[in-house]
């Protein structure tokens, strides 16, 4: 699900307020109850969302979405995304690939390059790297998380404090408005903050609607990275805080991106 102009509006909205009403959005985008309805039942059916008779709720933070949603929301952005993270990467570099959807898109952009040693506990990158006979994959090893493919814990995290590499590529659940990365799973945010640590370069790739999303625990911050690769530009105040203090923000061209929302639907 890639979100309309307006549904991005009404997340911003529900993440400030905590619900959104029917009747008041229908008023303040001047459009019908049943246009705003329609948004919410795609943004609930996304379950960024929760309905409440009248209109509809933060969903809760405290667990995350189910992999095949978190796959299927911003689908197109995140390729584009993938693709100019890639511009990023030369060839002969050595990097983490950490777990999360979005560099799984990653990876499918580096299927065809050349003398890359990748490194993930991502067992879905693993198997989308298999495809192609160019690009040398580690797995490291840690307790198998059966709803994403993702390895965790204390043997992920000492596997990867055994390597020293040239940047580590990392997705995350959140990202507050004061630019604190959140996620829902201690044990993975222990292999972030190791990869964090041994790599020499970090890379944070990440869509927009996770600054429309929350999770309860903290991984870092924002400004611990030196790029970030989003498909739009950041709002204020969080542009103006990557601007003084990083990491330095870069989009895909317009022409990667899915078509943007044509005016007359975002009114309607």
């Amino acid at each position: 699900m890639t979100l309309s102009i307006r549904q991005r509006e009404i997340m911003k909205r529900a993440r400030r307020e905590g619900q959104v009403q029917v009747e008041t959005l229908a008023v303040d985008f001047g459009v019908s109850p049943q246009t705003i309805r329609r948004d919410l039942s795609e943004l609930c059916d996304a379950r960024l969302l929760a309905r409440v008779h009248g209109g509809a709720v933060m969903e809760t933070s405290a667990s995350n979405l189910v992999y095949e949603t978190r796959r299927a929301i911003a689908e197109g952005a995140k390729a584009a995304i993938a693709a100019r993270c890639a511009d990023e990467i030369p060839e002969g570099a050595s990097l983490f690939l950490g777990i999360g959807t979005t560099t799984e898109a990653v990876a499918r952009a580096l299927t065809d390059r050349r003398d890359l040693l990748i490194v993930t506990n991502n067992l879905n990158v693993a198997q989308i790297l298999a495809s192609g006979d160019k690009v040398q994959v580690v797995v490291t090893g840690g307790r198998l998380r059966l709803t994403d493919g993702g390895l965790v814990g204390e043997i992920a995290a000492e596997s990867v404090a055994r390597f020293r590499l040239d940047m580590a590529v990392l997705g995350i659940s959140a990202i507050d408005p004061e630019g604190t990365l959140l996620d829902y799973d201690m044990a993975e945010i222990a292999v972030i903050r190791a990869m964090m640590t041994h790599a020499r370069r970090r890379i944070l790739v990440a869509d927009t609607t996770k600054l429309a999303r929350t999770a309860p625990v903290g991984a870092g911050r924002l400004d611990e990275f030196e790029v970030l690769v989003t498909d739009r530009p950041l709002p204020s105040p969080l542009a103006e805080s990557a601007a003084e203090r990083g990491p330095r923000v870069l989009t895909p061209p317009l022409a990667l991106l899915p078509e943007a929302v044509d005016e007359s639907t975002a009114a309607e």
